[in-house]
């Protein structure tokens, strides 16, 4: 999700002074044509509020004041002032002259003054703060003064109602969602039907609540009284209705919703008194949130063929820029990502998403230290929003304590696990260390029935990973615990990211667990190597090959190899179908091992996996997987033949940082000429980040 749950377009914090500035700058051409308009009264008066009725407050100002500039105590003309003042935003200015108007003006229209400047207080609060680090003092500052209006027993009883309803308003907009929604819970049980502009904000506030059904009543009921277009300092209400769909599940809806938006609007907008048109800040803001609900929904490669356009017609836009390198980030290019978090924070400091960013690569890239720095920075932009606590509550979870169980239970007949086998490793790893070190303390427990007997492999240790720049290594010691084979295993290795498109892996052991526990059987164990070169050109493509070399204890060599490459075949929302070829091999120096070990083996398969969001809610998902993998198997000295695997699984995440898992698969192949199978049932669980 973005820094808000709707785009809302940048528009400056101006106080009086920079308001008189911008009026003045604005009404320069008009005053000018003004000037050489007629003289007369009742035709200059004529001219202001037929150009106010059209919509033209600049011009009608500009007409306004060039009869004032003749006729200073004109009545009608000063009050036709503070009206037009008032309508442009410069409510405070308004509200001095009507001080002076005569006759006085009476205590309901001084109420309304009083309203109107709140009103635009808080229009004005929603934009650029004056101190970036600062940024909730003009808001606080709109929510005090609306509070005074609406608990003001002097105000008339309608303009009561309406300070209430700008108190919501005010409420949602400085990042007070508790206090909005509470109000607007309080306006529902009083049936208090609320303005379409009010109803915008409360709906804002629910969405930040996590109430996105109740969002997307309110967003599209004050759009069905309220169709737009509207005031260039209002967020479009049809975003916020977006994101509503989206977090209700109401995908499709999302979709239609904001692309329908992006079509309407048009690129360039002409502006009466200038000659070059000015780009459309709410197409850019409805295109970049097509590419952004499209992310979120991991259609990367989609959201990603948006934005790269966009950027280049927007080179200097540091919100597409911050944007861009998240869809860069989800699709694996952390590096790419970076750079451009740096442009969009050299085009803009304040863009609190981009150190969200910054933060988020230097995790993907296991650089851990400027993190704290990045989101502290973030915070103190965005101190308010959702997204800040959200990333900084990740973080604290990934810096922390993390604890993993990974259990697999097989039945069936192989000549590595006999007729029933059980393998369950846990992993309790410390909180980051200067960050760059954790202590890791680990058990594992293997057991198969073997057609010999039973057997069992048990160990547990500690050890210590380190993390650089793209690179996490380890190294542990697990003492063996069982009377098959009495050697401590020492393993170590790495997974180095040489780039945004290469890694490299590699993993030893002195005794490792790939050893077959039909060999544990007999006190064989054997020292493994297992290295593997990865190129992904993105979240579509990838390809990777593997090699392995084990030396058995009993004098055996087993060198072995894999290579796969898997393509995306189709993308849907929260869906992915992949598709790829496996071919890999072994051989083994003795083939009159009491374990399975081929003189000379290897294999074709192809492969597919099926990944789709069967549900969620916020921190809470359910997500299934199918792989299924068909082929054939050659054995030397026998006869080649279909093997085939297939496994259906569901991850279901209850809440931020903890998840089960669990899967069913089968597998089948021959094995020395007879053909084997083996059901499993695998179990995981994680807690941390």
């Amino acid at each position: 999700m973005k820094l808000n749950s709707t785009t809302r377009p940048r528009c400056a914090r101006v106080p009086g002074v920079r308001l008189c500035l911008a009026l003045a700058l604005a009404l320069h051409g008009p005053i000018a044509a003004a000037a050489t308009a007629p003289v007369d009264r009742d035709a200059l008066l004529a001219m202001a509020r037929h150009e106010r009725d059209e919509g033209h407050h600049v011009d009608a100002l500009a007409h306004c004041q060039a009869l004032l500039s003749r006729w200073p105590d004109d009545q009608e003309a000063q009050a036709l002032n503070v009206t037009l003042l008032t309508e442009l935003g410069a409510s405070t200015r308004a509200g001095e002259l009507a001080a002076s108007l005569r006759p006085s003006p009476s205590a309901a229209e001084t109420y309304r003054l009083r309203a109107d400047r709140v009103a635009k207080e808080i229009r004005w609060a929603d934009g650029e703060p004056a101190d970036p680090f600062h940024p909730y003092v003009e808001a606080d500052k709109s929510v005090e003064d609306a509070q005074r209006v609406a608990d003001d027993p002097s105000l008339p009883a309608d303009l009561r109602q309406r300070a209430g309803f700008d108190l919501l308003v005010a409420l949602a907009r400085a990042g007070h969602a508790d206090e909005a929604v509470a109000r607007y819970d309080a306006f529902r049980a009083q049936g208090v039907t609320l303005p379409p502009y009010a109803e915008r904000a409360a709906a804002d506030a629910l969405l930040a609540k996590r109430r996105p059904a109740e969002a997307v009543t309110l967003y599209e009921g004050s759009i069905a009284k309220d169709p737009g277009p509207y005031d260039r300092t209002e967020s479009e209400p049809r975003i916020g209705l977006m994101y509503a769909y989206l977090e209700s599940g109401q995908t499709q809806k999302a979709f239609r919703t904001i692309d329908d938006l992006a079509a309407k609007e048009p690129q360039w907008l002409r502006i009466r008194g200038i000659a070059a048109p000015a780009q459309n800040q709410r197409k850019l803001d409805a295109d970049l949130n097509a590419a952004a609900v499209r992310d979120y929904v991991e259609m990367h490669a989609d959201a990603y063929a948006r934005l790269k356009p966009l950027n280049r017609e927007a080179p200097a836009n540091a919100q597409l820029r911050s944007e861009l390198g998240m869809v860069e980030l989800a699709r694996g290019w952390p590096r790419r990502a970076r750079d451009d978090f740096d442009i969009a924070l050299t085009l803009d400091p304040r863009e609190a998403g981009a150190y969200i960013g910054k933060a988020n690569t230097a995790r993907v890239l296991n650089d851990y230290a400027a993190v704290d720095t990045d989101l502290d920075t973030a915070h103190a932009l965005a101190s308010r929003n959702q997204r800040v606590d959200r990333a900084r509550e990740s973080w604290q979870r990934e810096r922390g304590w993390q604890f993993d169980i990974d259990s697999e239970h097989g039945k069936g007949s192989s000549p590595d696990f006999g007729d029933r086998d059980a393998t369950t490793q846990a992993t309790v790893a410390s909180p980051l260390i200067d960050n760059h070190w954790r202590i890791v303390a680990l058990g594992r427990y293997s057991t198969a029935d073997l057609p010999e007997g039973d057997v069992r492999r048990t160990r547990a240790g500690v050890g210590i990973r380190g993390y650089a720049y793209g690179f996490e290594g380890y190294v542990q010691a697990l003492p063996s615990a069982d009377r098959y084979v009495g050697k401590t295993a020492i393993e170590g290795g790495f997974n180095w990211s040489l780039s945004d498109h290469w890694s490299w892996a590699a993993d030893y052991s002195t005794a490792g667990d790939d050893t077959p526990l039909r060999a544990q059987y007999y006190g064989i164990s054997a020292k493994t190597l297992d290295t593997a070169v990865t190129w992904r050109a993105s979240e579509l493509t990838q390809a990777r090959i593997g090699l392995s070399r084990d030396r058995f204890s009993d004098g055996n060599r087993r060198n072995g190899w894999l290579a796969a490459v898997v393509q995306r075949l189709h993308t849907a929302p929260n869906l992915s179908l992949d598709g790829g070829v496996e071919i890999g091999g072994s051989t083994n120096s003795r083939s009159d091992r009491p374990y399975f070990n081929p003189r000379r083996d290897r294999s074709y398969a192809l492969t597919g996996r099926l990944q789709n969001l069967l549900g969620q809610f916020y921190d809470r998902s359910v997500t299934q997987r199918i792989d299924v993998a068909v082929g054939q198997y050659a054995e030397r000295g026998y006869a080649t033949d279909w093997m085939a695997s297939v496994r259906y699984g569901q991850v279901i995440q209850t809440g931020p940082g903890f998840n089960v898992g669990w899967g069913l698969g089968w597998h089948n192949q021959p094995y020395d000429g007879r053909r084997e199978h083996r059901v499993v049932l695998d179990l995981t669980l994680h807690w941390g980040e």
